[in-house]
């Protein structure tokens, strides 16, 4: 309100005064509405499920500092992803649209440049943009994407490596090669270009667990010659336990030398750099753990914070053997017969002791990225900044930790999967709501920024305000999920799609290829036991269900570039 007053005051002065200069005027009119802007302070983690956190009411891992950011502003209890998998959610937050428009379907298909993202618009703004942590914007592995492509012909005459693909992106010029492991190796000077997808600054930490390089690889060598030996299961210390998780072990680096300390540590000294040296310019921070996913490496204390025999299994954990999807009893008929691959990233079949060692090691992550948030946190308000700073929590996607016998991610959209916790605290909301039931999403993180930034959108940007659904206006009927995987796996074959609808207290999958889907009522039916797909009483609501994602997917389609109306 105060900036407002100022914003008229000036407008009136600039009236009395009768400026001849317009680009004078204008720039003046700029730097005043710059300097009334608010910060935005993003903590993004990585394979977080909702219920792991105490503000979403968990009693048993400790989350004071995540609990305190809730405190203060709103939690939305009904927020879930637009797809399932780490680089399509992270390309949505960054461009406010579907998967199927930005084309980042899966892991290994880098966001294009093409696209354009927030962050663009806010340093176009005169934002300053950073980015400390995880990106996951390319790809962190040299694997081309290939399986499932059409049967090259060679005996028809091949286009030009510009035609190959319907649309002209070049993903083998290098711009796309920065977050690979092996450019960081060749080089460990090696620096992205910048401003990368917007951000100015760049802090990063690519991958996950103790196997992380990017600027965290110098660090790390800066303060442990020879850091290599500190990575890994091959060089990991002794455990006072043993170890019953899948991919866990006890890593040899210390905390103080973590990657998470380390995006806890460049990230406070970016805000007391902003503080000391850009006082009168609104940032944008993009502080990016790479934790708590798997492997589960939580290093010091937080190894053994949580006793797994003290830590219950999931509600979800026995699902009944007759309401098994084929694709779930697919994976547990490989757990049965030893031929899970319990090594990769995609989902397993898990028992109970291996379910409650991977939690609480998973707890222990998260315990130690609430430390790091309390360290930011701290930093903010001891440089001032706490007061004009917007907060959002959130994480790409969940985690299946023991829900239906299941460990990791993969195409069964069950709620510890796809809903995620998403907590958004501005300081000049004093009376906002605590919490939200209002459907909504990562598709919603853009919008919401720009809009509190007073920045104008991009054509084409399909997201709600947050501050909006937390009061209850101009809500989403629906939450349309995407998942398209080259791939086959689980019994699908090779290019197989999935569509998740939430509405009401439903949930409602459907499989490309495939006579067979999902339907839930998850009020009555919570921890999805009970697939009423066949189910002759529940033929008109599958039939409403059908119809209303058919609405979601013509409403979420493309609408750049805007049509010509200026034709004859």
């Amino acid at each position: 309100m105060i900036e407002e007053k100022l914003l008229l005051n000036w407008v009136h002065s600039v009236e009395r005064k009768n400026f001849t200069d317009l680009k004078k005027a204008n720039k003046v009119f700029h730097m005043s509405n710059i300097s009334a802007k608010p910060n935005f302070l993003i903590f993004i983690t990585d394979q977080h499920r909702a219920d792991h956190l105490g503000c979403y009411g968990n009693d048993i891992v400790q989350t004071p500092n995540i609990d305190s950011i809730a405190n203060h502003g709103t939690r939305f209890d009904k927020f879930f992803v637009a797809c399932p998998i780490c680089m399509p959610n992270r390309a949505t937050l960054m461009t406010g649209r579907m998967p199927s428009l930005h084309g980042v379907r899966q892991n290994g298909i880098a966001l294009s440049f093409q696209e354009v993202t927030f962050t663009e618009l806010m340093l176009n703004a005169g934002y300053r943009t950073a980015l400390v942590g995880k990106s996951h914007l390319q790809g962190m592995s040299a694997t081309p994407v290939e399986i499932g492509l059409p049967k090259q012909d060679l005996n028809k005459i091949q286009p030009h490596d510009d035609l190959a693909e319907a649309k002209r992106h070049r993903w083998s010029d290098g711009c796309y090669e920065q977050e690979l492991k092996t450019t960081w190796s060749r080089d460990p000077e090696f620096e992205p270009v910048t401003p990368f997808y917007g951000f100015e600054h760049l802090a990063l930490a690519v991958g996950h667990s103790d196997r992380v390089w990017g600027h965290y690889s110098k660090w790390l060598e800066e303060r442990y010659p020879n850091s290599d030996s500190l990575r890994g299961p091959s060089n990991a210390i002794p455990s006072n336990r043993k170890i019953i998780a899948p991919q866990a072990w006890r890593t040899a680096i210390p905390e103080e030398l973590y990657p998470t300390s380390f995006i806890a540590e460049e990230t406070v000294n970016y805000l007391s750099e902003h503080a000391t040296s850009h006082p009168d310019k609104p940032f944008i921070l993009q502080c990016s753990f790479g934790d708590p996913h798997h492997p589960f490496t939580p290093p010091g204390k937080y190894f053994d914070m949580y006793d797994p025999d003290e830590v219950p299994l999931p509600h979800a954990y026995n699902h009944p053997p007759k309401n098994w999807p084929p694709q779930l009893a697919a994976i547990l008929q490989e757990r049965e017969a030893g031929k899970g691959n319990k090594t990769g990233q995609r989902a397993f079949g898990v028992s109970e002791a291996e379910v409650r060692d991977a939690i609480a090691l998973n707890y222990g992550s998260i315990t130690m990225i609430d430390d790091a948030i309390g360290q930011v946190l701290a930093a903010l308000k001891k440089n001032g900044l706490a007061q004009n700073t917007v907060i959002i929590f959130t994480t790409d996607h969940g985690d299946f930790m023991g829900d239906h016998q299941l460990l990791l991610k993969a195409a069964l959209h069950y709620q510890g999967l796809i809903r995620v916790p998403c907590i958004l605290s501005d300081p000049s909301e004093a009376n906002a709501p605590k919490s939200s039931a209002g459907y909504s999403g990562t598709i919603d993180l853009a919008g919401t920024i720009l809009a509190r930034a007073g920045i104008q959108p991009f054509n084409g940007l399909q997201s709600k305000s947050l501050f909006d659904i937390a009061r209850g206006k101009n809500g989403r009927e629906a939450i349309l999920i995407e998942e398209s995987q080259r791939r086959g796996y689980m019994g699908f074959g090779n290019n197989f799609k999935a569509r998740t609808l939430l509405h009401d207290d439903w949930r409602l999958t459907k499989y490309s290829n495939t006579g067979w889907g999902e339907i839930y009522n998850l009020k009555n039916d919570p921890n999805e036991f009970v697939n009423l797909w066949d189910e002759p009483d529940y033929a008109k609501k599958k039939s409403d269900l059908l119809e209303l994602m058919v609405n979601e997917i013509m409403d979420l389609s493309e609408m750049s570039p805007a049509a010509n109306t200026h034709g004859p």
